[in-house]
């Protein structure tokens, strides 16, 4: 050992006595005397070119996880291939932050996350990092909705968390940026957040603005719906065509309290995203300054250690559920959470979602259950104005620390509302229960999903005849067609997970049925999932699903369906005897996918009761 070494040995022996917090502290207290001394050694005894940094501010006190790639004589073949990219020796010798970057030229949500990513990777130099990009794909719900594409989505959440695993732990990063925006992307990444358990920040790319047109506040559900319009006679071509032109006028998130944003708000809330994560529209400047700010942030948390592990707890994720009940998020954060949790060995049982619910106000209307956007949002405080809010009745913990390095309470203490439209005061809500409901009954055991600040006050308790249908393209045929009825009950089934396979988002006959104007006279129920877009007494997520022998899969055309969501249940009025006969006569369909991803997909998702994750 020589006499550098010997220096720097006693250096980390010295600083190792210390916590987290005092490493940093000690670090920057002794760092002068360290440099004088670290200046005399490399002046008079070793020549300048063995050093590639002699500055202790500069260099770190404990070893990194990076080092495996490049310390010592046995890693120069790997610095060789660094230096073959262009990387200096200072750039090898920093903390190597991979940057995750999902950006594409077919997601609108996505198209514009090459700024991200270069405001990020100025953020981590700017604070002493050495950024590393690799790319991450990312489905576009929109445009693959209403078709096979469809069955991709949610099997992309898998690909997703396991590429971006495979990545940061193959080249051993030592913190991780995840950039995401849209549907699965964002899950996925923070369940490679909690494998990976580096540490790590994200940041989103922001919503989409919508823009008023004829008086109207337009959004991507709206030419959904439009379409049905359409069909029913009530809109001409011309007044779609002017929708489709004016509905998503340019970068980011679908504008509404859609999947895409429910999870960028919820990431915020989880302690994964810095305060605006949710809710910085795409276009304004600030979201670059956000990023920037995010780039130093992981130069904290990485010198600190504060890992995944640290912000992804029990009360966490409560957290998440309660600000999810206030704002009316997707009923796919319902499918998303669990799987996050899974990840870092949680639970999350669907019944904590009504138990949550019936303690936690609805203080926000966002599109599609209101006519505000996510942009109304952020001007009335956004995420942690919610939270200061849910604060006042200690609906939530606090204390928890966040990728800020600060707890929540100090994150939202000069939190402040200032639209009391969008966000309801706590002793004035929209509603006295939560956005999302958990149903269960005869035909969904295992639960099903409902929006229910969605549901119009008529349809949260209705009876109507079965409509069966056995995949989304019949339904909407019917629809269409115009042989559903007010009062039917649609039933969608072997769309789950297995069954799809890959649980389609059934955004189209949803949005047949409100255009059609039958919103508020038809329910529909399935095994698959809905668009955070998607509006009315649409339940889904009901388990176990048709391809695994559940009990939706006994419903004949014409039983009767009873759906009383403020009592929690959904149930076919048929007697249990004939179920069961019913179900003793049934053989499950042929696979619809054997080969490629989707069959393998298949062959290992499990329930969308427990987040379809892969088993």
């Amino acid at each position: 050992m020589n006499a550098f070494d010997f220096f720097v040995f006693i250096y980390r022996q010295f600083i190792e006595k210390h916590s987290k917090i005092a490493l940093t502290k000690a670090g920057i207290m002794y760092s002068g005397y360290f440099n004088k001394i670290g200046h005399i050694i490399k002046t008079h005894f070793f020549p300048v070119q063995y050093f590639i940094s002699y500055d202790i501010s500069e260099r770190w006190a404990v070893p990194m996880k990076s080092d495996i790639v490049k310390k010592g004589v046995e890693r120069a073949p790997h610095r060789a291939l660094f230096k073959a990219m262009g990387y200096t020796d200072e750039e090898i010798e920093r903390p190597l932050i991979g940057v995750a970057n999902s950006k594409s030229e077919i997601v609108p949500g996505h198209i514009h996350l090459d700024r991200i990513a270069e405001a990020v990777k100025a953020g981590i130099r700017q604070a002493g990092g050495t950024p590393v990009e690799f790319g991450c794909i990312g489905i576009c719900d929109g445009i693959a909705m209403g078709h096979a594409g469809m069955r991709y989505s949610l099997a992309s959440r898998e690909l997703i968390a396991d590429s971006c695993e495979s990545m940061a732990l193959a080249h051993s990063f030592d913190g991780m940026v995840f950039i995401p925006n849209c549907d699965k992307i964002v899950p996925g990444m923070l369940m490679a957040a909690a494998r990976i358990n580096v540490p790590s920040v994200v940041v989103s790319g922001g919503p989409m603005l919508s823009l008023k047109r004829k008086g109207k506040q337009l959004d991507l559900n709206s030419v959904f719906e439009a379409v049905g319009a359409y069909k029913a006679g009530t809109m001409n071509v011309e007044e779609v065509a002017e929708y489709e032109d004016h509905a998503c006028p340019g970068c980011g998130s679908c504008s509404g309290m859609f999947t895409a944003n429910s999870m960028n708000c919820l990431t915020e809330v989880l302690g994964m995203g810095l305060p605006g994560n949710g809710t910085i529209p795409a276009v304004y400047a600030e979201r670059i300054r956000l990023a920037k700010q995010a780039g130093m942030k992981i130069m904290e948390l990485v010198k600190n250690d504060i890992k995944p592990s640290d912000i992804l707890t029990e009360e966490a994720f409560e957290n998440a559920l309660t600000v999810d009940m206030a704002l009316g998020c997707s009923t796919n954060s319902v499918l998303h959470l669990p799987a996050i949790a899974h990840e870092v060995g949680i639970r999350i049982d669907l019944d904590i979602v009504n138990k949550i619910s019936a303690r936690v106000p609805n203080l926000c209307r966002l599109a599609p259950a209101g006519h505000h956007h996510v942009q109304d949002l952020y001007m009335a405080g956004g995420v942690q104005a919610v939270m200061k809010e849910l604060s006042k009745k200690d609906l939530l913990h606090l204390d928890l620390i966040t990728v800020t390095g600060k707890t929540i309470r100090e994150n939202i203490k000069n939190a402040e509302v200032t639209d009391r439209d969008v966000i309801r005061s706590i002793d004035n809500p929209y509603s006295n229960t939560g956005g999302i409901a958990v149903l269960r009954g005869n035909i969904a055991p295992d639960g099903a999903v409902v929006k229910r600040s969605a549901v119009d006050e008529n349809m949260l308790v209705h009876k109507g005849p079965a409509r069966v249908f056995d995949s989304e393209e019949d339904a909407i045929r019917a629809i269409y067609g115009g042989s559903i009825k007010p009062g039917d009950v649609v039933v969608i089934r072997y769309e789950g997970p297995k069954g799809g396979p890959g649980m389609r988002e059934l955004l189209s006959p949803t949005s047949a049925i409100a255009g059609m104007g039958l919103d508020r006279s038809v329910a529909l129920i399935t095994d698959g999932r809905f668009s955070g877009a998607s509006r009315g007494a649409s339940i889904g997520h009901v388990s176990p699903e048709a391809m695994e022998g559940g009990m939706i899969a006994a419903v004949r055309e014409g039983d009767i369906i009873s759906i009383d969501i403020p009592a929690g249940r959904l149930d076919a009025e048929v007697p249990d005897e004939e179920l069961k006969r019913r179900m003793a006569e049934w053989k499950a369909p042929q696979p619809r996918v054997t080969g490629g991803y989707l069959g393998r997909y298949a062959r290992l998702v499990t329930s969308a009761s427990t987040g379809a994750v892969l088993k």
